[in-house]
């Protein structure tokens, strides 16, 4: 992204671009706490899988860097209460949680009791996982850019690029690394009811990089199929099961079921991070629901009948038979997922 930073770190606190603004206007919200970080994940200031690891790791290091315990132990119990505030922000997205517990297990592990020290090595953890997704991006963009032909149109849903990122993006990072190819590409980018993030930010992303783009409402995909106009599909994610069953933004299940009518690639990319072993499948995948009003207001207009009941979750779960590939930073997974996703996390 041109001279755009999702995040940055800055005189010992963190600033956060305001994805809520965009593409209108470009600023940062300061976060000298760690409780500002958790309004701006909450808020949506901040999205995307890996962007919000990323800041919930530089959150958990605002927060300790604040407190005054009396000794080791102390201190380790607060931090820890830090990260349940920090982990409780939104549900669906693993890449949090992940990120968290590896901020707690490095300071579980070191031998220092100097707080100060550990102070350090917490904030050195959270540039660290800042780092690896820059590089992640890099790598997930080297592999997938081998599955996209030479001439292609490529739909993509929500926003998986460096917005919701650190580096290049997830989706549009293969997207970018196969434009940079020498491809020639054409991307179709659902708007992304109810908040927009394939009209605000897909588009400018990619206008900003000069790759074409045609936007398009969310209903129109399937004519969009029907009509011969796509070739692929390229999706992010927020939480991969250990069966390869997919979580990601709401709409997603819709454009893969299509996808599969209409005998077209689906293809997922998200770091090994997103990968989250620990569940079968996608039905233990928690399902955030957000504020009714996303659904019955656009730009601050009530637009539905007041007080009619409203479903708004923010996710939905593709099962793995509609997935036909799943990029990593660490390799390309395919069927049967249960194998081949132990394999690119080196389990």
């Amino acid at each position: 992204m041109r001279n755009m930073e999702t995040m940055r770190w800055v005189d010992g606190y963190l600033e956060i671009l305001d994805q809520t603004l965009l593409p209108e206007k470009t600023e940062y919200i300061k976060c000298e706490h760690y409780t500002t970080v958790c309004d701006a994940i909450r808020r949506l200031n901040v999205r995307g899988a890996p962007a919000i690891g990323a800041a919930a790791a530089y959150g958990l290091a605002l927060g300790a860097a604040m407190l005054k315990p009396a000794g080791r132990a102390d201190f380790i119990v607060a931090v820890e209460q830090i990260a349940r505030d920090l982990s409780a922000t939104r549900p669906t997205a693993v890449n949090l949680q992940w990120a968290l517990d590896r901020m707690l297990g490095v300071l579980r592990c070191t031998g220092f009791d100097n707080i100060g020290v550990l102070k350090e090595i917490l904030l050195s953890e959270a540039h660290a996982i800042y780092r690896e997704d820059l590089e992640s991006n890099r790598r997930m963009g080297q592999f997938g850019e081998k599955l996209i032909p030479q001439s292609v149109a490529i739909l993509t849903h929500c926003n998986a690029g460096a917005l919701a990122t650190a580096g290049i993006g997830t989706a549009l990072g293969v997207i970018r690394a196969a434009h940079q190819a020498g491809k020639s590409i054409h991307v179709y980018a659902d708007e992304t009811r109810p908040l927009l993030q394939g009209a605000r930010l897909t588009t400018w992303e990619l206008m900003q990089d000069k790759i074409p783009v045609t936007l398009l409402t969310d209903n129109m995909a399937g004519y969009l199929m029907a009509c011969g106009k796509v070739d692929l599909v390229i999706v992010g994610a927020d939480r991969i099961a250990a069966n390869g069953d997919v979580a990601n933004k709401i709409g997603t299940y819709s454009v893969a079921v299509l996808a599969k009518e209409h005998g077209l690639p689906f293809y997922v990319a998200a770091p090994v991070s997103t990968i989250d072993l620990s569940i079968a499948g996608g039905q233990e995948i928690p399902i955030e629901n957000r504020d009714e009003r996303e659904v019955t207001h656009f730009a601050g207009q009530q637009v539905a009948p007041e007080g009619v009941r409203v479903w708004n979750p923010a996710f939905d779960v593709t099962p793995n038979h509609l997935v036909t590939a799943i990029i990593t930073d660490r390799g390309i997974a395919w069927p049967p997922y249960t194998e081949t996703l132990l394999v690119v996390a080196g389990k």
